[in-house]
Formats: structure tokens, sequence, C-alpha cells
């Protein structure tokens, strides 16, 4: 509890080695004098240790993440695209580094030292190179590189390619989250879900206001499926954050305890079992939210499907994200269910006139 006091008085701290959680930055810089500075050192090995750092005093603001500078005067930073050429500021790419710390490769590795340390496509001079970290990051409008996050950080999902970073991002700025890392767990084959892990300093997180605030920010393949609140997280050997040792989500845990209401309705009981088989629980209360338990846009589309085919309702997709739980959803369902949403009889038509275009072929 004093170390952080401690670590106030100190007139210069360095940092390196991992990406610092911006909640950390903020407390120290509400703590240390004008005088004191905080510096965010940023380098892989393979380019002896430190390309860039970036200086933090008293006063300064951090929000998404902490800019890891400008490279040294000895070193030299590159943020490439796909094609090795290089972004405008404000777009992601790769950051590559060299200078004169660049190493000459790994020993005995030739096969790796050629696809990492790779020829300067803006060098004259022979046989220079540059390596490439795999870190994504961009260019600042006042020159300093923003760490975006891990290039094999990068998933799909649904079909959709996502920027864990990105979403990382989004779930710290929620009022009260110090640290926060978001994963693609697949603990169901054939079912990947994002699942956000975060610390927080306040006794608790309220998970429907923080899943409505990252709708507000992200798209809705992007909100995690769970969102896992811990104590701290758990640490390799050499201190950094160890992410195959983050638990995996327990939603059945949502279902049990003393929070569970069974369904008192007709309507409700096979609400909740559609919603316990789609989600592949064991059960479900009725005011259990769809999205909180684990279920997504995919997911709400197979609801939809079994409402049809078990009320003989046309329920909008929309309903179920306006009312995600089997007691709200129950209340739509049977003021729909005597109303023109019901599904019309098949009757034949008369062949005797062309027969009208469907909507693809309309368009």
């Amino acid at each position: 509890a004093t170390q952080p006091v401690a670590l106030a008085g100190v007139r210069q701290v360095l940092a390196g080695g991992d990406v610092l959680p911006p909640s950390r930055v903020r407390e120290h810089l509400a703590r240390i004098p004008s005088g004191h500075v905080l510096v965010n050192g940023y380098g892989p090995t393979e380019n002896t240790t430190f390309s860039a750092t970036h200086s933090l005093r008293h006063g300064d603001s951090v929000s998404r993440s902490v800019p890891i500078g400008a490279p040294l005067s000895n070193s030299s930073a590159f943020v490439l695209d796909s094609s090795f050429q290089p972004t405008p500021p404000g777009v992601p790419g790769e950051l590559f580094v060299g200078g004169d710390g660049l190493a000459w490769g790994y020993l005995n590795r030739a096969d790796l030292t050629a696809e990492r340390f790779v020829p300067h496509p803006f060098s004259s001079t022979p046989g220079s190179r540059l390596y490439r970290t795999g870190d994504r990051v961009r260019w600042l409008p006042d020159g300093t590189l923003e760490f975006l996050g891990r290039s094999d950080f990068q998933v799909k999902v649904r079909g959709f390619r996502i920027e864990l970073g990105e979403v990382e991002a989004a779930v710290r700025l929620f009022s009260g989250i110090q640290e926060a890392v978001v994963l693609a767990r697949e603990d169901v084959p054939g079912d990947k879900r994002l699942v956000a892990y975060f610390t927080s300093a306040e006794s608790s997180v309220d998970a429907s206001a923080l899943r409505a605030f990252l709708l507000q920010r992200l798209p809705e393949y992007m909100v995690p499926a769970a969102l896992v609140s811990l104590p701290s997280f758990p640490l390799s050997a050499n201190g950094k954050l160890d992410r195959k040792a983050l638990p995996p989500p327990d939603f059945a845990a949502a279902t049990s305890g003393d929070d569970f209401v069974p369904p008192s309705t007709p309507t409700q009981t096979r609400l909740a079992s559609i919603f316990a088989d789609v989600l592949g629980l064991e059960r479900v209360s009725v005011h259990g939210d769809f999205f909180e338990l684990g279920g997504h846009s995919l997911l709400a589309t197979q609801v939809v499907s079994r409402i049809r085919s078990t009320f003989d309702v046309e329920l909008p997709l929309g309903e179920l994200f306006s009312s995600p739980t089997v007691a709200l959803l129950s209340e739509r369902l049977e003021l729909l269910h005597g109303s023109s949403s019901r599904q019309p009889a098949l009757v034949p038509v008369d062949r005797a006139q062309p027969l009208p275009l469907s909507f693809a072929q309309q368009r």
C-alpha cells in the first residue's frame, strides 16, 4: 500500500517490459510533483532494449493508452502497411524499428532471422535492415507513437476481424476500471466468443451498465459476450500477464443462486426453454439477460427463428435487443400474439398472371 506513495518521491521513474495500464499511470501522475517525470520505454530486445521513449509529467492526460513516444536519436521507427508502405498519421500499421542498436539476427536460426529482420525499404546502405516487431501502432498528430496491440492479437469472430486492443481500450474508459484484457475464447468447439477481464477500484462493477457503455462505443460484434471481474490478473514467473491462466467465463453461475427466478406462465416457460437451449445452459432465470448469459447476434437469430415456429409470431430481431430477458420478451409476445404479427396462412395463388418478383429479383 505504501509503494505507490514511495514511488512518487522518485524524481525519474523509468517503466518498460510490458504495456503500461493507463489507470496506474494516471494515479502516479496525480501523486508526483511538477518536477518529476515518468518515462515509458518501448523496445524489443532485438533492438537493444529501448527503441522509443515517452515522458509524462504531472498534469499530462492519459486516456485510452499510454503513448510509446518517438524513436531515440540513434534509432528509427517506421509504421508500415502490409505492402511495406508508410501509413499516414492516425492510420494503424505494423511497427518496424532499426538503427545502431539493431541485432545481427538469431543465432543458428537463419529462417527466423529472415522472417523478422527484413531489408530496409528506405535505406541506400547495402545490407541495411529493419526488425518487424509484430506490434500495431499509429502515429499521433504530435509525432508520438500510440501502441494499439500485438498483430497476433487480431482475431476473427463470427466473420468479423477484431483488434483486441481496441476493445480493451474501450473497456478501460468505463468508470472504476483499472486494467482490462480481452481474449477470443473457444471453450465450446465452434463457438468463439470475446471475453473481457478487468480489475476495478470499485467493490463491484454493474455489468449491464458496462455492456450498455460498450454498445455506445463499439459495434455489436466487438462487445464481449462475457465480462469477468477479477481481484488481480495472473502473472507469469517474469511478472508479465499470463493470458493462459485467465479463467473461462462461468455463464452457468449467472443462472444459479438466490437471483434465480423460475418462469411463472406458459409463455415464460417456453421462452426460458428456448433461451437455455440456444445458450447451452441448464436453465435461465426470467430476469437473466440473454446477452449477459453469452448471447450474441447470431444466437439471437436462432431465438427469433424458434419463437416463430413455437409461437407462430413474426418477432423482429430488434425486439430481443430491447427486451433481452424472458420476463420482458414474454410481455412483448403476448401483445404481438393477437396482432398482425402472426404469420399469414399459406394459400395457393393465381398462376394465370405473372407472379410478383422476389426482393432479390427486384434488386
